[in-house]
């Protein structure tokens, strides 16, 4: 597939935000002499193949580390991140407020964000946002797919269950101290608990549309609504099972935006992608192959979008559907970076 040369002018004159990617994780499988030089090897030709300007770095931490080596493996990562961007200075830079978004993107550099996802490291020690907020994380999920200190995840939705106490002082913290609560991950209940008492806005890195794939990963059409009405930004994961229980396409993955666009408003739609096709097959051992994710097959990528790459194929797939160009540039990027613009380490509520 190839994208028109109507649709690789407009991307790259876009600014290109994907909200998730958890390449840390396969950054981190190699030893910490090679951080920098297998990022600059392995994916920094990716980034800039797909456009990719800004993009969000979670640091997930996976099942065998949980719960005792937790806050070891989250401050692992992070050092990785500093690493990589300082062994790749020419290229990134790891952005710690929404000026130094826009300096990084305007030099022609990619702005790299540190997010937590899930923050099981911290357990329910909420004093500990203020160091990673140190450390330069500025985005971070309250729980993965469990239970959590702070939360329950979406797949346990049966449970109905809000924030903890500790969960709502972490909301109260990331908001003082400057650090987007996202809200990908987080079950029904807690979505709807976060959006009662929060009082800045608030991003979904990467969540798509429930009303078109009935999966607890994706969000209902009431809290598309209440999270655009708080200023925030609803970013669509481009994982096939999320999107459909078939094996769908490019063009599913635009229903889910127009469907976004159409409920939120188009100006609080984005992208966060979540590119694990990669990070799985670099972080399995062969011994272990992967064949489910969150109840669905592991194994289904969209055709041409298996990683950041492919990424012009959307915006030709955008054009194809007669998306006017300010809406494209909107979603692709500048919907996140007017976010990150606004809200990125700013200390105190409103």
């Amino acid at each position: 597939m190839t994208p028109s040369r109507a649709a690789e002018a407009l991307h790259h004159r876009a600014v290109v935000a994907d909200a998730h990617n958890d390449l840390l994780c396969a950054v981190v499988a190699r030893p910490p002499e090679l951080w920098g030089a297998f990022f600059r090897e392995r994916w920094l030709p990716q980034l800039v193949a797909g456009g990719v300007d800004l993009q969000v770095l979670p640091v997930f931490v996976e099942d065998p580390y949980r719960p005792e080596g937790a806050l070891r493996r989250t401050l692992r990562m992070i050092e990785a991140a500093h690493r990589l961007a300082e062994e790749n200075a020419g290229r990134v830079a790891l952005c710690r407020t929404g000026a130094e978004v826009d300096r990084t993107i305007a030099d022609g550099r990619i702005a790299l964000v540190l997010a937590l996802e899930g923050m099981p490291g911290l357990d329910g020690d909420v004093e500990l946002l203020a160091t990673m907020h140190r450390l330069g994380v500025r985005v971070g999920s309250l729980t993965h797919v469990g239970r959590g200190a702070f939360a329950d995840g979406s797949g346990e939705d049966a449970a109905r269950s809000r924030l903890t106490a500790a969960g709502v002082a972490a909301v109260q913290e990331m908001e003082r101290i400057g650090m987007l609560v996202d809200l990908s991950h987080l079950g029904a209940a807690g979505v709807s608990h976060v959006l009662e008492i929060a009082t800045r806005p608030v991003i979904a890195t990467h969540s798509s549309a429930r009303a078109l794939r009935d999966h607890h990963r994706n969000l209902p059409d009431d809290q598309l609504v209440a999270i655009a009405a708080g200023g925030g930004v609803v970013c669509a994961n481009f994982f096939a099972p999320f999107l459909d229980d078939g094996h769908p396409t490019i063009d599913r993955l635009v229903d889910h935006l127009e469907h976004i666009a159409a409920v939120a408003g188009v100006e609080h739609t984005g992208i966060g992608p979540d590119f694990v096709q990669e990070v799985i097959a670099e972080t399995t051992p062969p011994c272990c192959t992967v064949t489910e994710v969150q109840g669905v097959p592991a194994d289904i990528y969209l055709p041409g979008l298996e990683g950041p790459r492919g990424l012009p194929l959307l915006t030709d797939a955008l054009l194809r559907r007669g998306w006017p160009e300010a809406d494209i540039l909107g979603v692709l990027g500048g919907n996140v970076q007017r976010l990150l613009r606004r809200e990125l380490g700013v200390p105190g509520g409103r």
